[in-house]
């Protein structure tokens, strides 16, 4: 058979799997491709890149051969095995069927990413094609064989390939040609280690893939929700995860940079950080689930992230708590289908976001009501958090959204504020913390005036974005959800039904705030974005609140039919292009899919 250039585009954000050790993750296309994946951490630079770039950037394809003419074949099926992250992928070809199993082990050591090639019915002709390229594309390593081996080194990064299949280079790649018949099983493997250090041991594919389904098969017992929603739930739990850096407990919001918003623009961030506000919700998820261990792991990393300087709380943080994120533009990179520029770092990291404080202390909240240990640090950390917005709250800030235009008392933040006091004043209550009762329960009336009065528009009776504007925003659907004010208030319904009437898309999804298409808008950046899916399972709870439950539940089953095969959601959904954008998966997709599920079970409003 001829060898030719590999050639691969990269395939739509819902056409990618994600396989993971709870340290770093990849993605894996519907044609056997691995697209993307950063080693040894989420936030470490990429050897596989081609998701943002060329098939010169970086890929690993594994499938049947085809034709130098043609586009690699896609699988026909595919499958998590299980409640599991083992991902099943098969083909159907003229010469016979052939299966393809990818994992990531959890780590106890070098990590690896394992493929094992199965044959199912006839004599399938396959290939591996393997193009490392490290820093994000831009370095091709130094590839040789030592002792049998075959291992690629450039500075620090070394990756270790291990088959018993012959290899052989070309064009810079590395490529395995074989036959499969019914019965073999022929595995693929590649490890990273420092470059400075002994080469990892051998990999032992078939004991990690059957430790691999333990380790999940268990973890997956300890769910606690076993309502009409298990499937997705236990999925998103799954992802949830997965999405968790095991060594410190910080969650990112997404194991991908720069999958873009508006496809073809300019809205793409790097999503590999732990957000306070995504993490406490995610916490707060797994809390209802059954899942103490991660949330105390949560809350422990949240410590010592915050650990001598709560008064500077940041929005985000590294995975093991690093405070400085520069953002830079990796300009080698096209971006994916060309959306420049792709972005590593976030400049985001030290906005002001004055949300983040009733976030995070609802979270340390539900822990000390689900019974998690008591943690004095926590409770000292919660009344710190407080003292500071007694001083701050009134300032505008950026708000939930991060907008890159100018600062705005945003409600959310105000309702978010008084969150916080309030979580604070129900702490004190119970006594397990001392502090000014009773001038933090006037804090509380102040703030819940103050919004009342200013960031409420009586003649179309809604709350707005922001004190003195006229637009709305998706984030007020959580006035009811945090106690602000209960479902039944006018306020709230017309809220609610003005967010449907005026940032709904024709298929009932909601959009965060408006945009401005060419024009800079409110987040002062140009261009349009997709239907926010949190936003959306939020207006699923607030109708469900509202007592409208049969509406609730075919909003919330309509998310769900948004999932790709595999249960996935990205950030957002293109109402145009049918088809989700932002990064991928995206926590904060998921966490609300488990909320809506929770809320929808308990009131009995589901089909079937």
């Amino acid at each position: 058979m001829a060898v030719r250039l590999e050639l691969h585009v990269a395939g739509r954000i819902e056409d990618y799997a994600l396989i993971g050790d709870m340290q770093t993750a990849a993605l894996v296309c519907r044609d056997g491709t691995v697209d993307w994946l950063c080693l040894p951490r989420f936030d470490s630079h990429a050897i596989f890149a081609g998701l943002l770039g060329t098939e010169e950037h970086g890929f690993w394809r594994l499938g049947p051969a085809h034709a130098a003419d043609a586009e690699p074949p896609t699988a026909a099926r595919r499958t998590y095995r299980g409640d599991s992250l083992i991902l099943e992928s098969e083909w159907d070809t003229p010469r016979g069927t052939v299966r393809v199993t990818d994992f990531m082990p959890p780590r106890d050591g070098a990590p690896q990413l394992i493929r094992i090639v199965e044959g199912v019915s006839g004599r399938v002709p396959m290939r591996s094609a393997l193009r490392m390229r490290f820093s994000y594309g831009r370095v091709v390593p130094w590839v040789h064989k030592h002792e049998g081996r075959t291992v690629a080194v450039a500075g620090p990064d070394s990756v270790w390939y291990d088959t018993e299949c012959e290899t052989y280079g070309k064009s810079l790649t590395t490529y395995s040609d074989f036959t499969v018949a019914p019965g073999d099983r022929i595995a693929f493997t590649i490890s990273w280690e420092p470059s400075h250090k002994q080469p990892p041991p051998l990999p032992e594919p078939e004991q990690s893939l059957e430790a691999t389904e333990e380790f999940w098969r268990d973890w997956v017992d300890h769910c606690t929700y076993h309502g009409p929603y298990r499937e997705a739930v236990v999925r998103s739990l799954i992802t949830l995860k997965a999405l968790t850096y095991a060594p410190t407990g910080g969650i990112v919001a997404a194991p991908t940079t720069s999958l873009p918003e508006d496809i073809g623009g300019v809205r793409n961030w790097d999503y590999r950080y732990t957000w306070l506000r995504d993490a406490a919700i995610t916490l707060s998820s797994l809390l209802r689930t059954g899942y103490r261990e991660e949330a105390r792991a949560w809350r422990e990393w949240l410590l010592r992230a915050v650990a001598g300087d709560p008064e500077n709380l940041q929005i985000m943080y590294g995975i093991a708590g690093e405070r400085e994120l520069g953002e830079a533009e990796l300009d080698w990179l096209p971006g994916y289908e060309n959306s420049a520029p792709v972005r590593v770092g976030n400049g985001a990291a030290h906005q002001l976001q004055l949300d983040v404080y009733g976030e995070v202390t609802e979270a340390l909240h539900l822990a000390h009501m689900t019974g998690l240990a008591r943690n004095d640090y926590a409770s000292l950390l919660q009344l710190k958090l407080i003292r500071y917005l007694e001083d701050h709250w009134d300032e505008p800030d950026e708000g939930i959204w991060e907008v890159r235009g100018p600062r705005r008392h945003f409600v959310h933040s105000k309702v978010m504020a008084w969150v916080a006091v309030d979580r604070t004043i129900k702490l004190i209550e119970s006594g397990d913390a001392d502090g000014p009762l009773e001038r933090w329960r006037e804090l509380r009336d102040d703030i819940h005036r103050d919004v009342c009065e200013k960031g409420y528009d009586k003649e179309r009776n809604t709350f707005t974005q922001s004190y003195g504007s006229k637009e709305l925003d998706a984030s007020l659907l959580l006035i009811p959800q945090m106690g602000f004010l209960p479902p039944d208030d006018k306020r709230v319904i017309g809220t609610i039904e003005a967010i449907q009437r005026e940032l709904s898309t024709s298929d009932g999804f909601i959009l965060r705030y408006p945009t401005e298409g060419q024009s800079e808008g409110v987040d002062g950046l140009p261009g349009d974005e997709g239907a926010f899916l949190a936003c959306s399972f939020w207006m699923a709870d607030d109708l469900a609140m509202i007592g409208r439950v049969d509406e609730a539940r075919k909003l919330f089953e309509k998310l769900l039919a948004l999932r790709n095969d595999l249960g996935l959601l990205a950030e957002e959904w293109d109402p145009v292009a049918q088809r989700q954008v932002g990064n991928f998966p995206q926590a904060f997709s998921h966490v609300p899919l488990i909320d809506t599920a929770l809320r929808l079970t308990a009131s009995g409003a589901y089909g079937g």
